[in-house]
């Protein structure tokens, strides 16, 4: 009898939940999702995880509230908005102290984060998207590829970032293990900081924002700051960022990028990791980044007006 494959996914959103529901058909894995929505972890526990969608299965995972029930895993997905990974991490930090533990999250420096807490890290990006749409059930509404690669200031081994690739692979979700895999999270890094904080700030949708004649030259002006971040640092973006907003115009003109989305309900956003981690980069570069600072100081700006009142 062979020993279970455990993999832990730590916040059981629609990104966690697709993860954890693909990850459990695999043969010889067994995962446990940890998230703080009691509903939606005793259902999972009970019925399974229902995907729906893009593809439609239920998957056998364990639903736990508390990082204190997991037993020790090989590997972790974080799957948690930025502003909570140091709490996700150090909560899991006994049972996940051997893991390999990838972010999935958006932005630039959720790594640095758990490399605090964690030792072997894995820097993850993804174009996966999908909707919880009632406890145990999560929407498949994009399937994408993922890259996953060695976090270079605290790696996981290659062979085992090849594993959970494969093993992701083997489920439904095309994973791609590279050396460097800092190209693809740039990629999303610079449209998404590019055409989200406008959006927010204006409650347009991204094909709005993008083919507004006076928000345009500031979408390709974001853009081009931020490709002078990636040459300074030796990045190779996947695509031009110019061509993804071509497409956002063609394929996704209505969409609500999750940042409109957290404004709308007053929630903290994660301009921090969007274009606050271009102006990190940018300042260990020596690029300057006085679009992507504005576009940080606005956005905290507006979480300041709700969550004191307002002006005085």
């Amino acid at each position: 009898m062979t020993t279970a494959t455990r993999v832990a996914v730590l916040g059981c959103g629609a990104i966690g939940s697709l993860y954890a529901a693909h990850l459990a058909r695999v043969p010889g894995v067994e995962v446990w999702a940890v998230d703080p929505w009691a509903e939606h972890m005793r259902t999972i526990a009970h019925d399974g995880l229902r995907v729906t969608g893009a593809a439609e299965f239920v998957a056998p995972v364990h639903g736990v509230t508390r990082a204190d029930d997991l037993p020790p895993c090989e590997f972790a997905i974080v799957a948690t908005k930025s502003q909570h990974t140091r709490a996700a991490v150090e909560a899991a930090r006994a049972p996940l102290q051997g893991a390999a533990v990838v972010s999935v999250q958006n932005g630039i420096g959720n790594e640095d984060t758990i490399a605090t807490v964690l030792p072997h890290v894995i820097r993850g990006s993804i174009v996966t998207a999908g909707t919880v749409t009632s406890p145990g059930i999560v929407r498949y509404d994009a399937p994408g590829d993922s890259w996953f690669g060695p976090f270079e200031p605290s790696p996981a081994p290659l062979t085992r970032v090849e594993r959970l690739a494969a093993l992701l692979t083997e489920g439904g979700l095309r994973t791609h293990a590279l050396a460097d895999a800092r190209g693809p999270q740039w990629t999303k890094v610079v449209f998404n900081a590019s055409t989200s904080p406008l959006s927010a700030l204006t409650g347009l949708s991204i094909g709005q924002v993008c083919t507004d004649p006076g928000l345009r030259p500031l979408v390709d002006a974001l853009i081009a700051e931020a490709e002078a971040v990636c040459e300074a640092a030796g990045i190779t973006l996947l695509r031009d960022p110019s061509d993804a907003v071509e497409e956002a115009i063609t394929e996704a003109f209505w969409h609500r990028p999750s940042m409109l989305q957290d404004v709308e309900a007053r929630h903290l956003t994660e301009v921090d990791v969007l274009c606050g981690g271009i102006v990190a980069e940018g300042a260990r570069t020596a690029v300057p980044t006085p679009l992507h600072q504005a576009m940080t100081a606005l956005i905290h700006g507006l979480e300041f007006s709700w969550t004191t009142g307002g002006p005085r």
